[in-house]
């Protein structure tokens, strides 16, 4: 990809998530901590140990902002989710301690559930 396609993508992406509404919003980070689990996972796999730290990392990131996007006077669904991303998460660190690709899977699985439970209801 060349420099003006590269810059143009980039523009079109920011676009993109400047102009999201909440719930779109929300469906990008489950999508992008899904992708990062998945390329953390075949870092894994490569014995790639900078990459697999990036990778966990960015997912990590994503579960702490949506953790934060949560409105915890609206009941107990929202305790629930907020324990979960708190797992997922201490999940996430330990197999980046231990280049654990199961635990990552496992991570990766429990966020495609909330992606299509989430799809469902938007």
């Amino acid at each position: 990809m060349n420099s003006n396609s590269s810059n143009a993508y980039k523009i079109y992406e920011t676009n993109n998530i400047t102009t999201a509404s909440p719930r779109k919003l929300v469906t990008m980070l489950y999508g992008g901590a899904i992708r990062f689990c998945r390329l953390a996972e075949m870092a894994i796999d490569e014995k790639n140990i900078e990459k697999k730290n990036d990778y966990l990392k960015r997912a990590q990131d994503i579960l702490h902002e949506l953790s934060l996007s949560l409105n915890f006077e609206a009941g107990e669904m929202a305790m629930q989710l907020g324990a979960l991303y708190a797992f997922m998460i201490r999940e996430l660190v330990e197999a980046n301690i231990r280049m654990d690709a199961g635990k990552v899977k496992n991570v990766r699985g429990m966020l495609e559930e909330l992606l299509e439970a989430w799809a469902a209801i938007v």
